[in-house]
Formats: structure tokens, C-alpha cells, sequence
């Protein structure tokens, strides 16, 4: 008579043993996962750190604090879409500046980040140790500066790039004129200049030139990055014309050639305009400090042979 009893129990004891034998594989499951995927992320992390520390930095504080916010910050930014627009400006100067293989647009967003708690904490340190004498909002004001710090880092450089890149036009459009006269299109001339002329800023960005256009882009496009990343009036001007040029389908190397001549003009005059700002500049040193010297040098022994004379005379 208990037989169907006992038959019913022991299935419900079974399924129980069962759906508790499906959620210990589930559980083993998540965990056998949780633990691959944080071992992934650890191996990921600490290849990141061992490729941050053999970078080069042209800047002492990125090459101290990188291994900070490439371990810990970086993570946190990585892959927001709240920094998106940030990432595409700050790429085309970190570009711009010669920095890509220095940083990362995630890496240059992680340095500001963490420079916002570094520059109070060196100023409180500072200021424990009675090395400053600032008052403590000052102090927590640094961490202002501290978001800025890497945009004025990275606008130097790029102005100091841009020098660079004015003057080593003249030479590098020669090398294009030349190509594209001896029979080459204007992307295998460029080609031709990457290959062969000595490394430069301008050579740089003529080599990520060809990358864009090898991954997509048409030369119309990969002409203006390029005009956007460089930002001066007269690089934009020579692009423009290029751009004109390919869409009329206008002989190369001709506005080339003009282009070298116009750029040597050019540099030209401001050689000129510097040397006369430079004769201005002088004038101002010139009367504080070397004519008073120069009069201490002439008239100095006469009036210390006047003194002394008058001053036996009297005696």
C-alpha cells in the first residue's frame, strides 16, 4: 500500500539530487569562466605594464606615472563611449606631436585623469614639508592645472613639429615634383619620398598618409586629415591645391614645381621679417646692458685719473 509513496518520494528526492547536481555545474561553470577570464585580464594587464615600461617617453612625467595609469586608469576609460569625441582630437595631436608610438589616445585621457589627484598630492607633500606656503584650496586648485598640463605638453610639441615641417617642404615637394615627373603617380610618389628621404616630421606624416589610404580612405580624405593634424595655413593652402588638382584632373607635378618655388619664397621672406624683428629685439639688451659697459670701459679710467688728480691737488 505504500508503495506509490515511497515511489513518489524517492522521484522527488532524485529531481532534487538533479536540479542540485545542474546548479553545482552552473556554479562550477561561472566560476571555472570568472576564473579564465580574470586570468586573461591579469595576463592582459601585466603584458599592458610590460609594454608601457619598455615604451620611450620624451616626457620625465609620463615615463613615471605610466605604469599608474596604464595599470589602473586606463581600464576604467577604455572603450566609453563618453570619451569618444576626445579619443578623435586627441589622436590627430598625439599625431600631430609625434607622440603615437609614445601614447595612446586611452593613454593620453588616463595621464590627464590621474594628474588631477598627482598635482595636489606633490603640492600637499609640498606643503607638509613646509616647502611651499600655499593655502590648501590653492593646492586642490592644482589639480586644474594638472588636467591641463598634457595639452600644453602636446601643443609645444606640435608647434615645435610644425617648425620642423616648414622647413623641410621645400625639399620633400622637390622629391614629389621629381617623382611624379619621372613617370609616378602622386601615391607612389609619395611612396618613393617615405622610402628615401631621411626621417623628418613631414616624412611622418606623408607615411601616415599612405597608411590612410591603404586601410580606406581616398586621397581627397586622407589629404585633409592630414591638412587637420599639421593646422597651419601655409601646409592647408598647399593641400588645398593638391585636393584641386586631383578632383580636376590637373598635371601634378606642374603645381608641384610652383609649389616649391612658392614655399622658398615664402621662407624667404620670413627670414627676412625675423632678422628684422631680431635687429628690434636687440636695441633693448643693447642700451640696458653692453652701451653702459662699454661707456664704464672708455670713460672709467678718466674719471678715476680726474678723481685721483683732483683729489692730490687738494691734498
Amino acid at each position: 500500500m505504500n508503495t506509490p509513496e515511497v515511489t513518489v518520494e524517492a522521484i522527488e528526492k532524485g529531481q532534487f539530487v538533479i536540479n542540485a547536481a545542474y546548479v553545482l555545474i552552473g556554479v562550477a561553470a561561472y566560476i571555472l569562466a570568472r576564473m579564465l577570464v580574470q586570468e586573461q585580464e591579469t595576463r592582459a594587464a601585466q603584458e599592458n605594464l610590460a609594454d608601457a615600461r619598455d615604451r620611450k617617453s620624451s616626457n620625465a612625467l609620463v615615463k613615471i606615472l605610466r605604469p599608474f595609469f596604464t595599470q589602473y586608469v586606463v581600464p576604467m576609460i577604455r572603450g566609453k563611449p563618453f570619451w569618444d569625441n576626445k579619443r578623435k582630437i586627441f589622436k590627430r595631436k598625439i599625431i600631430a606631436g609625434g607622440l603615437k608610438d609614445e601614447l595612446t589616445p586611452d593613454e593620453f585621457i588616463s595621464f590627464k585623469v590621474l594628474n588631477i589627484v598627482v598635482f595636489p598630492l606633490i603640492g600637499g607633500l609640498l606643503k607638509a614639508g613646509e616647502f611651499i606656503d600655499l593655502a590648501w584650496y590653492y593646492i586642490l586648485g592644482t589639480g586644474l592645472i594638472g588636467w591641463f598640463y598634457p595639452n600644453i605638453w602636446v601643443n609645444g610639441r606640435v608647434a615645435q613639429r610644425q617648425k620642423l615641417i616648414i622647413r623641410a617642404m621645400p625639399f620633400i615637394v622637390d622629391l614629389l615634383a621629381l617623382s611624379t615627373e619621372a613617370g609616378l603617380d602622386f601615391v607612389g610618389a609619395i611612396g618613393k619620398v617615405v622610402e628615401k628621404a631621411n626621417s623628418s616630421p613631414l616624412v611622418d606624416e606623408f607615411s601616415q598618409l599612405l597608411k590612410e589610404i591603404k586601410v580606406g580612405a581616398s586621397r581627397q580624405e586622407a589629404l585633409r586629415e592630414m591638412g587637420a593634424r599639421i593646422a597651419m595655413t601655409e601646409f592647408n593652402s598647399f593641400i588645398a591645391i593638391l585636393i584641386s588638382a586631383d578632383q580636376m584632373g590637373a598635371s601634378i607635378g606642374k603645381i608641384l614645381r610652383q609649389q616649391s618655388e612658392g614655399i622658398r619664397s615664402e621662407r624667404m621672406l620670413r627670414a627676412e621679417k625675423a632678422g628684422a624683428a631680431a635687429a628690434q629685439k636687440v636695441i633693448l639688451p643693447l642700451v640696458l646692458f653692453i652701451m653702459p659697459a662699454v661707456f664704464v670701459m672708455i670713460f672709467g679710467p678718466f674719471f678715476l685719473d680726474t678723481m685721483k688728480n683732483g683729489s692730490g691737488a687738494g691734498f
